[in-house]
């Protein structure tokens, strides 16, 4: 089966399960009207019967097994979700690989950075949040929660990664992976920025691997950074990442946080809160030692002391 007819029966399933959930919605709603209905009774009578407890108990019961149907159809629609964007994704390397390595065909095509931008704040935008059970904690890769120690990125992952620039300085850039050498313990990655054309050969120390999730401030506050945490962010308009303090972390799951950059024009150190409307955007990751860092478009990221504490140059 190809990848195209995969992908659209796939949407077809989804839109099933997207009317399945209108539908339990719907259902439900009939319970839930029924509930409120019966505390106002109980209101204007101004006592709780065993009558009402026993009738409460049974609508409770039921918007409860209610909720968790259309739960379930939910998590369902996001696995569609989540297979058609691997699909997707395999599709579009698959894709470049045959460009690159095909001498015969021209060169790739410079993207024009607006465009190049715009890839990344969608990128930011469409980061799955993570929804798990309760009591169950955020997976590695899932807000601030570092990688294991022994992760290796797969081949199309975005990751920081520390290179050297043109003038001996070294910078931390938006990179894709192209492979990982086990025997070495090498990754092969390329810088985002179709710009540069440039193809790196680093590492494991040089690379970290950037959030796959998002976390929910509401039920996993401690997978966020917190307020003036030190990190890394990607500079506005940029690929590089830059010096910055997290100004205000999100308080739901479809906030952004807000961050300061380094900027040593002011007394702090550090550029004044961002003006509603131009707010620079991010979505975070950790890496596991002792300081940390973030990125503004897509992710976020721990700083560490082993990384080092150059200033780095934001590129054009």
């Amino acid at each position: 089966m190809s990848a195209d007819t995969k992908i659209a029966e796939l949407l077809t399933e989804l839109h099933q399960l997207i009317k399945q959930t209108q539908e339990e919605r719907s259902r439900s709603e009939h319970n839930l009207l029924n509930i409120q209905k019966t505390h106002e009774r109980m209101q204007t009578e101004n006592k709780t019967s065993p009558y009402y407890r026993t009738k409460l108990r049974g609508l409770y019961t039921t918007a409860k097994a209610d909720a968790e149907a259309e739960c379930s159809i939910l998590h369902h629609a996001l696995d569609k979700i989540a297979e058609i964007k691997s699909l997707l994704e395999e599709r579009r390397i698959a894709a470049k690989m045959a460009g690159v390595h095909s001498d015969s065909d021209p060169p790739r095509k410079t993207m024009r950075r607006g465009v190049l931008m715009t890839l990344l704040q969608q990128s930011a935008m469409t980061l799955p949040l993570w929804i798990g059970k309760p009591g169950e904690s955020p997976p590695p890769l899932c807000g601030a929660t570092p990688a294991s120690s022994d992760y290796v990125a797969k081949q199309g992952d975005k990751v920081a990664a520390r290179v050297k620039a043109v003038d001996g300085d070294e910078q931390w850039i938006l990179a894709e992976v192209v492979s990982y050498n086990h025997s070495t313990n090498k990754y092969e990655v390329d810088d985002i920025d179709e710009e540069g054309k440039e193809r790196h050969t680093l590492s494991r120390r040089r690379i970290i691997p950037l959030p796959q999730w998002k976390a929910n401030p509401e039920t996993d506050p401690g997978a966020l950074f917190s307020k003036d945490h030190l990190v890394l962010a990607l500079y506005p308009q940029t690929t590089c990442f830059y010096r910055a303090l997290i100004h205000t972390p999100p308080h739901r799951p479809q906030d952004d946080y807000s961050v300061l950059f380094e900027d040593t024009s002011y007394a702090d150190g550090y550029s004044p809160p961002p003006q509603r409307g131009s707010e620079i955007r991010g979505r975070l990751q950790g890496e596991q030692e002792e300081v940390t860092t973030t990125t503004t478009f897509p992710v976020f990221f721990s700083l560490y002391k082993k990384h080092g504490d150059s200033t780095l140059t934001p590129r054009g």
